[in-house]
Formats: C-alpha cells, structure tokens, sequence
C-alpha cells in the first residue's frame, strides 16, 4: 500500500482542491488530505470546520481521509508511512515556489517523494483566497466550492454583508 499526504489550509476547499484529491486517489492507495496549521496564519475557518467542511467534499472517496498537521511536514508524512507529498500546480508561477520546497523536503526525507499534480484546466485559476473574497463581497460561489462549503461561507460573511 502506498500512501501519500496532501497538505494544504483548505481555508475553504474548492473544486480544484477536490480535483486533485480525486487524481490523487486514483494512483495512491491511501490519501491523506492533511490540514497544516501555521501559527502566522489566522483562517477564516477554524481547523474543526476546515476539516468537517473536507470530511463532508470527500465522502464518495473510500481511500482517503482528512488529520491535521502542526509540526514539519516529513515528520508527519514518515509518522504516517507516506511514500509520497502531493502539490497542487495551477500554473506556471505556483512552480517556483513548490519546486524549492519539494527540494528542501528531499533533502529532509530523501525517500519521500513530491509529486506534483495538476488539477483540470478548468480549476487552474481557482485558488481559496479568491472564493473568499468572492464571498466576502456577496458574490456567488457555487461555481467554485461544494454546496456545503457555498453554504458555510455564506454564514461566515452573512452578517458582515452591507
């Protein structure tokens, strides 16, 4: 079995989220959709809700499940027998920045792997601060997140909405 963790904020999940979640399951015999909490970081969801709001998008998926990750990433994945670090690549830009990091993990964990995956060209603009600011100004999101997670969103900001 080979396992492999893809971390993220998920401050929301979003369709390409969920995209290359789903490629991901389909080479990997177990995902583990990691939610990494940074200190400098203050989401709009707290680490419970990001994660009920990814267990709920991720039900049809049987081999993948959702934990949460405070510490060095290689530190979690060897914790977790993972083979494997899944990114996301959107575009061009997003590759320099996941590059240095796949190499200073190599470097940490030499035999863990960083796999790159890119979600469907249709996702490749798509990215959780836009859905907020979407959100945030009372624009519709449905386009960009599950049901549950348009729905969340909209409690967030329902009252801070003029």
């Amino acid at each position: 079995m080979k396992t492999a963790i893809y971390p993220g904020t998920f401050d929301p999940i979003t369709y390409g989220h969920l995209d290359v979640i789903e490629r991901a399951a389909d080479l990997f015999s177990n995902v583990i959709v990691t939610l990494a909490i940074h200190s400098q970081k203050s989401p709009l969801f707290s680490t419970e809700e990001r994660k009920g709001l990814i267990e709920k998008s991720i039900t049809h998926l049987s081999n993948v499940s959702v934990d949460t990750c405070s510490g060095l990433l290689v530190d979690f994945a060897r914790s977790k027998s993972a083979t494997a670090i899944i990114r996301g690549l959107r575009a061009v830009s997003d590759f320099d920045y996941e590059f240095q990091i796949a190499l200073a993990n190599r470097v940490l964990a030499p035999k863990i792997s960083t796999v790159f995956l890119m979600p469907g060209e249709h996702y490749t603009y798509l990215n959780s601060s836009i859905v907020r600011e979407v959100a945030r100004l009372g624009g519709s999101v449905e386009s960009f997140v599950p049901p549950h997670v348009a729905d969340a969103l909209k409690q967030k900001y329902g009252a801070n909405r003029a």
